[in-house]
Formats: C-alpha cells, structure tokens, sequence
C-alpha cells in the first residue's frame, strides 16, 4: 500500500470541501427530498406513504449538503447544483430509508424510491 496524501493534504481537502458554497434554493431543494421521504408527512408522495415504513431524517440533509460540496469541489466547481444532490442522493439515502413489505415483495428497493 502506497501513501497517496498526507495527513496534511487531507485536513486541507477537507476544508476546502467545507467552504464550497451552498445556496438557499439548494438548501431548501435538499429539505423538501428529505421530507419526501417521510411517509408520515403531508406532502410526501402517495408511493413513498405506501412503499416506506420510515424515511430520513434530519441529518440525511447534512450529509446530502456535504457530499454535493464534495461533488462540487472535486468538479472544480465553487458552490453546490442540485444536480450534485441528485448525484448523491441515492449513495446517502439508501440507508436512511426503510422500504415495507409491499414494496420489497414487488422487487422495489430504497434504491428505486429514491430515483423515483
């Protein structure tokens, strides 16, 4: 096993992934999938209330928010798109959702509700 970065490159990676910019719309964009992801919620969609028994929570917005600041960096790019979260969104959510058993004996996967 070869080294690739030091300690000190990784700190430094990771503070310039920090301070890639987020705007409102993305920020707001991220709220409204996790909270689509609910099935409690009012505003969830008709196939998350009957494919989910649990969906994500807070912190999945965080870690959606942090993996598009890294898609963005890593793209030399200098603030997050929604296509970013987009990109992210299936690698963060698959193990925040909980797929029932209607949708699992249908073959749907959390894989599939969230590409939905």
């Amino acid at each position: 096993i070869n080294k690739l970065l030091s300690a000190r490159a990784i700190l430094n990676i990771q503070k310039l992934v920090s301070s890639v910019a987020v705007s409102e719309y993305v920020v707001k964009y991220v709220a409204a999938i996790v909270r689509a992801t609910r099935p409690s919620d009012d505003k969830s969609p008709a196939f998350v209330k009957e494919m989910l028994d649990f969906g994500a929570g807070p912190r999945a917005g965080q870690f959606l928010i942090q993996a598009g600041k890294a898609m963005a960096a890593m793209e030399g790019r200098f603030s997050v798109a929604t296509s970013d979260i987009r990109r992210v969104a299936v690698p963060v959510l698959r193990h925040r959702l909980s797929a029932n058993f209607q949708a699992q004996s249908e073959g749907i996967s959390a894989d599939n509700i969230i590409q939905r």
